[in-house]
């Protein structure tokens, strides 16, 4: 599982209508800076998830990639290959607070 932030969304009108239903989010990955690890910096990608959790623009969420995405509630047999799998409350690195949402 990933830590990402929610940047965008993708409307799409037209897709396998096994994706009715789901909400697509633009995903910028957040790791640990390895030179400040009481910090985040930005992962170099962008990722289109399924969102299961309800999460929206500006939060925190962990997702999953290739076959686990599809091992998320309700998406056996849609064709994805991110899902988000939980909006992040709070991450602690070495006993300090990296992140507290909401």
């Amino acid at each position: 599982m990933f830590l990402a932030e929610v940047i965008g969304q993708v409307v799409s009108t037209k897709k396998d209508e096994q994706m009715v239903g789901y909400k697509l989010l633009i995903l910028r990955p957040k790791l640990i800076d390895d030179k400040d690890p009481t910090k985040f910096k930005d992962g170099t990608n962008t990722i289109v998830a399924l969102d299961t959790v309800g999460a929206g623009e500006g939060e925190l969420v962990m997702f999953c990639q290739g076959s686990s995405a599809r091992s998320a509630k309700g998406l056996k047999q849609v064709p994805t290959d991110a899902a988000i799998t939980a909006i992040v409350d709070r991450v602690e690195v070495h006993g300090k607070n990296l992140y507290s949402g909401g």
